[in-house]
């Protein structure tokens, strides 16, 4: 997995723990669901990026 990818994902997924955090403390139902969905959204992300690096390896390229 790229570098770029990783931190992306990564980023997608703390963005959505501050709205569900945010959604949470203020009241907010909407905002904290879209804060879990963006959470769920970096994790399948992850794991296509995965399964693309798994890919690489299986048949050997760089």
């Amino acid at each position: 997995m790229s570098a770029e990818d990783k931190a992306a994902n990564t980023g997608g997924k703390l963005k959505g723990k501050m709205k569900e955090t945010t959604g949470k403390a203020v009241g907010n139902p909407r905002l904290e669901a879209e804060g879990k969905a963006d959470q769920v959204m970096g994790d399948i992300k992850q794991a296509g990026e995965k399964i693309k690096d798994a890919g690489k390896d299986i048949l050997g390229n760089p």
